[in-house]
């Protein structure tokens, strides 16, 4: 018997581990340090990998999509001078990286179109539905909704809705690595607890801002300016985008839980930016410069008011139009059968007519698309009345680029007065694509809302990752330039207001109608 208990001794599975006292000290630390970290709760350390998380996935989806842009500058500066050639190039490439958006995410699961944020706000009701939170939708959405920014300002959609949705897909992922980890049921609220903070991240990570309103890189430039003018920052709405949008209450707690997650996120976001050399600093994703001494002026509160009407109805046109389109598209008998069987098609016809338009030979030129230099006799006759363009660089505006240009704080009557066609493709001079030689920038900013009014809804019929908010922000700054501007040109001299004379801003009404 001793031989025999001797022999288990030998060949037990303890006995070949090396090192048991010390793996035992070791083990006894990390349980030490696991009881200690999570004695202020373990989904601190989850919010924070969801922030950092999306961070990092938001910034190499902007650096694809910036890399993709990049080819498709470089292609139509390639195809020479040729007008044909030009149309192939501005056409193809959003039709076929739209085609591939739609073919791919459609192909892995049906859920991945659109933004996902009525589905998400059904499943915060209680509703649970099936694969809106799957992994396989996370990779669906990722690829498509890269695919659907690189078609550029064409298509005329935005990221911010379904990257919410990526949030809360990823947030649902580490819920599930939470309950394995800590060895703890899974909770059902613990799990709406992480969707709502996922939904301002995503906001966040995205805009770079974790709540609303001014930055704290321009609030230390402005205190760094001793001027009267200091520097704003426009940015969305992070934590107010989870309370205003998402749920029909909100807990207390949860705001902690979605202020730490978002201001992870954004500060990851744009600390990223820095680390790849895009900036030498930490600072606002979108700038303008307004005056400090008051925020508006009393006289111009009528304007305010009117232009506050002006988008009221516009939405309410704009929802009333979709509606309509949405409910044509599915009971016509042939966009119905595509949609039903060959999604990409739809999705190609529907792209080819945007581009189309937007070509800038053609309406695109009346709508801040750059004319490039190299366009045969129309390119010649353009360069001889002072429109050569940023030579072979795809003419259309990024999204970005609208927004800038829109909020630029100068009156645009007066620069146009004293405009320099050599100083055209410069960001300072942005506002300069909005001029034609024969229609005034009041001509192109009606006709951009004019048209992008109806583009824009027949865009949300696509059936492929997409975000509309972001169109619908571009669209209320160019509301708010067109009436900045006409106040301007009302009273070029300023309003007498409090004693003197202050001169009109029309970027703030731009940003005004942004918000609007």
């Amino acid at each position: 018997e001793e031989e025999e208990a001797a022999e288990r001794v030998l060949v037990s599975e303890k006995s070949w581990r090396p090192c048991p006292k010390s793996r035992r000290r070791l083990r006894g630390c990390l349980e030490f340090v696991q009881r200690q970290l999570f004695r202020v709760g373990e989904d601190w350390y989850f919010l924070f990998a969801l922030g950092v998380l999306m961070a990092m996935i938001s910034f190499m989806m902007d650096l694809i999509v910036y890399r993709l842009y990049e080819a498709h500058r470089w292609l139509y500066h390639e195809v020479g001078d040729y007008l044909v050639l030009k149309y192939l190039s501005w056409t193809m490439y959003p039709v076929a990286l739209t085609a591939f958006s739609t073919g791919f995410s459609q192909s892995i699961t049906p859920h991945s179109g659109g933004s996902g944020i009525p589905e998400l706000k059904t499943i915060l009701t209680g509703v649970m539905l099936e694969d809106y939170l799957a992994i396989k939708n996370f990779g669906a959405k990722v690829v498509g909704l890269t695919c659907t920014l690189a078609s550029g300002s064409t298509v005329f959609l935005g990221k911010v809705g379904p990257f919410v949705h990526l949030s809360a897909m990823a947030a649902a992922y580490l819920g599930k690595m939470r309950t394995t980890v800590t060895k703890a049921y899974e909770d059902k609220f613990k799990q709406n607890e992480m969707l709502v903070a996922a939904q301002a991240v995503g906001v966040a990570t995205v805009f770079g801002a974790p709540i609303s309103g001014e930055s704290a890189a321009a609030a230390a430039s402005r205190r760094r300016r001793a001027s009267r003018r200091r520097q704003r920052a426009f940015s969305g709405p992070g934590v107010l985008f989870s309370i205003e949008v998402m749920s029909s209450h909100f807990a207390v707690r949860d705001y902690w839980r979605g202020f730490f997650a978002a201001t992870c996120g954004a500060f990851m976001f744009r600390l990223l930016a820095v680390f790849n050399s895009e900036q030498e600093t930490i600072i606002a994703l979108f700038r303008t410069n307004l005056k400090i001494d008051f925020p508006f002026d009393l006289p111009e509160t009528f304007f305010f008011i009117a232009l506050g009407v002006i988008c009221g109805v516009i939405s309410c046109a704009y929802l009333f139009c979709q509606r309509w389109l949405l409910g044509y598209v599915k009971e016509n008998k042939f966009t119905a059968k595509l949609l039903a069987t060959d999604k990409p098609v739809y999705t190609v016809l529907v792209v080819l007519l945007l581009a189309s338009i937007t070509f800038p030979p053609s309406l695109g030129q009346f709508m801040a698309s750059r004319v490039s230099a190299g366009l045969g006799f129309l390119g010649g006759v353009l360069s001889s009345v002072g429109l050569t363009r940023w030579g072979g660089r795809p003419p259309q505006l990024s999204m970005k680029e609208y927004l800038v240009s829109l909020f630029d704080n100068r009156t645009w009557g007066e620069l146009a007065r004293n405009a320099s066609p050599a100083a055209l493709g410069q960001p300072q001079h942005l506002w300069q694509e909005w001029c034609h030689p024969s229609v005034p920038f009041f001509g192109t900013l009606v006709f951009f809302l004019l048209m992008k009014f109806w583009m824009l809804i027949l865009a949300t019929t696509l059936p492929l990752p997409a975000g509309y908010f972001m169109p619908v922000f571009v669209y209320g700054a160019a509301v708010g330039r067109l009436v900045g501007e006409t106040v301007a040109a009302l009273f070029p001299g300023g309003i007498n207001a409090e004693g003197g004379i202050r001169p009109v801003v029309p970027g703030g009404y731009a940003l005004a109608g942004r918000r609007a």
